[in-house]
């Protein structure tokens, strides 16, 4: 099914949740609003037509001053059974929890705690949603705009020196050049 007509068959199902269809090379994405997007997800996963069983990506984007709300997160699906695909864009304002998606989507999970670790962006209702990058005791959340780009001022993160003892380890047996 083309992109296009999956965008309308969710425009029609879901009347009020949808704020546009972007069309761009051949790729249909659909900004929605972040309120119903679990009861989205399902109907995109479980409507036979569509079949949705597959949540390529994840992911956030930081707008900071350029929109409003300020953030996004992305998911790309694609069905295995049709082989057509669509992109979501969920606008979600600084501070404010998503619902999350890993109920329909299991891969959801580890998609999730990265853009929490990256952004700052909470999933309501996520089973484990803690850093997977960046060590737990790290201040703040690296992809944001507002992220200072030499990292935490006048701070060294406390790993730092066993991060650089590890290293020189390995250089020393060998394990990489």
């Amino acid at each position: 099914m083309e992109p296009s007509k999956i965008a309308d068959m969710l425009s029609s199902e879901f009347a009020g949740e949808v704020i546009a269809i972007n069309e761009f090379r051949g790729q249909t994405g659909v900004t929605l609003k972040k309120e119903k997007i679990l009861p989205i997800a399902r109907w995109l996963h479980d409507t036979p037509a569509l079949c949705f069983d597959y949540l390529r990506d994840l992911c956030g984007v930081d707008y900071k001053k350029m929109k409003d709300p300020r953030f996004e997160v992305v998911y790309n699906l694609y069905s295995m059974t049709h082989r057509h695909t669509i992109r979501l864009n969920v606008q979600v304002a600084d501070k404010q929890p998503i619902e999350s998606v890993v109920s329909v989507w299991k891969t959801a999970d580890w998609h999730e705690r990265e853009c929490f670790d990256m952004y700052g962006i909470v999933f309501e209702g996520h089973p484990d949603l803690r850093r997977v990058l960046m060590p737990e005791d790290w201040d703040g959340h690296p992809l944001r705009k507002d992220y200072p780009t030499a990292g935490p001022e006048g701070e060294e993160w406390s790993g730092f020196k066993e991060v650089l003892k590890k290293s020189e380890d390995f250089k020393k047996f060998g394990w990489y050049r």
